[in-house]
């Protein structure tokens, strides 16, 4: 099941601290900033043309982005290995990762729409835990690697595997129920979804049984839905938490979130 193979990658991930772009002022300000910064722009413009003053600006601008992505990510190497830009360059020399890179920047050429449910999600969010620190948002590509990288404090979109169910070349590598969470409007789902998950990760994981975890991913699920306005999450276990909260309506979302109780007879 996908969703139970993200929550082990995002419970495991440990990237390196990331500088924030943008230091607000305020908490209003800090809403106002939620906006993905387009990393990828950079990172494309180096991959397709070795511009070299592109790749000084990864590594001026974004350097745990670009730390994470060629170290954490696409494993290539040390950072500071004196090959290592060659190796990253030479990567991402092939036909099909070429025409990825492309297809991403046409379909993303706007993110006008995405930047404002993140406002909208992250708004509600802080009205009912308002000390839920704001991320950092970038989009990159990642040849067809992780689809959200959680760093401390970052969230890392790879817009690669977010091209659409029907993107010709996703048929080669996955079936069509992966490729059904592919697709634009999984984005801030997604994002909202594991960064939850790093900030209130489930306490003795590894020896939770499967019905326990599936509820954490529930509860994760639901206040997804809840930031967002709509049931985009559904399922059994999303329901459960749905008729927990309508069941003890003084319970708080914040409250929601920090339980690590998930016993069967705790949610019935």
């Amino acid at each position: 099941m996908k969703w139970k193979a993200l929550l082990l990658f995002a419970i495991a991930a440990a990237f390196s601290s990331c500088q924030w772009k943008l230091k607000p002022n305020s908490a209003e300000e800090e809403l106002q900033s939620v906006f993905v910064q387009r990393y990828d722009r950079i990172e494309s413009l180096y991959l397709t043309t070795g511009d070299f003053s592109a790749l000084q600006q990864m590594e001026t601008d974004y350097p745990m982005e670009t730390r994470t992505l060629i170290e954490n990510v696409l494993k290539l190497g040390a950072v500071d290995d004196h090959e290592i830009n060659k190796k990253f360059l030479a990567f991402f020399q092939n036909n099909t990762l070429q025409t990825i890179i492309g297809d991403a920047e046409a379909q993303y050429a706007n993110m006008d729409d995405i930047n404002l449910q993140l406002n909208q999600a992250f708004k509600k969010l802080r009205q009912y835990v308002p000390d839920m620190p704001i991320p950092a948002i970038y989009a990159q590509i990642t040849a067809l690697d992780q689809s959200i990288i959680i760093g401390d404090g970052t969230v890392g979109i790879s817009l690669d595997k977010y091209l659409g169910e029907d993107y010709e070349i996703y048929n080669r590598y996955y079936n069509s129920q992966q490729r059904s969470s592919m697709n634009r409007q999984n984005i801030v789902p997604d994002c909202l979804c594991f960064y939850l998950i790093s900030l209130y990760p489930m306490s003795n994981f590894e020896n939770r049984n499967q019905e326990e975890r599936d509820l954490y991913m529930g509860k994760m699920m639901w206040v997804v839905n809840f930031a967002l306005d709509k049931t985009f999450f559904k399922g059994n276990y999303v329901s459960k938490i749905e008729a927990y909260m309508h069941k003890y309506p003084n319970t708080t979302v914040k409250q929601l979130l920090e339980t690590n109780e998930y016993s069967r007879d705790f949610f019935k």
